[in-house]
């Protein structure tokens, strides 16, 4: 009997959270021009297991690091200067036709109107702040899974 190697998982490659058959921590970024509200996003994709790639406080940095970065994941504050995160949503739709990356938006926003011009933009799920982090965590963990 020949002696035997362990290797990591060999899963789906489209899977996110999959590169090169090996099972990786999805990539965010993340966009939200409160500062205080961007730690609360940050810890909740740390406790989600996601690498987070960078974190903005503005839509434009925030696209421009997703176009060069291609992440997983995107979390965004609908409203934010310079670009908002229905615009960023949008964009990254029209620079690609795979449904990647994932977007998840973030809102203090209540109005139905609100949430539909998010989810006509491209957005997959959609959070009302204030949220609870663990009910965040956890949708975070299900979109990643539901690639």
């Amino acid at each position: 009997m020949h002696g035997s190697r362990s290797e990591a998982p060999r899963v789906d490659p489209r899977h996110p959270a999959r590169r090169g058959g090996l099972v990786t921590a999805a990539r965010v970024i993340i966009a939200d021009d409160d500062p205080d509200i961007r730690g609360l996003l940050e810890i909740a994709a740390r406790k989600a297991g996601l690498e987070i790639v960078s974190s903005h406080g503005d839509g434009a940095s925030a696209l421009a690091s997703a176009l060069a970065n291609d992440p997983d994941l995107m979390l965004l504050d609908v409203a934010m200067p310079e670009m908002n995160g229905v615009d960023v949503a949008r964009e990254l739709r029209s620079a690609r036709d795979d449904g990647r990356p994932r977007v998840l938006m973030v809102s203090a926003s209540v109005d139905a109107t609100s949430q539909a011009a998010g989810v006509a933009a491209g957005a997959d799920d959609y959070v009302m702040k204030p949220f609870s982090l663990r009910v965040l965590v956890e949708r975070l963990k299900s979109i990643v899974a539901d690639e």
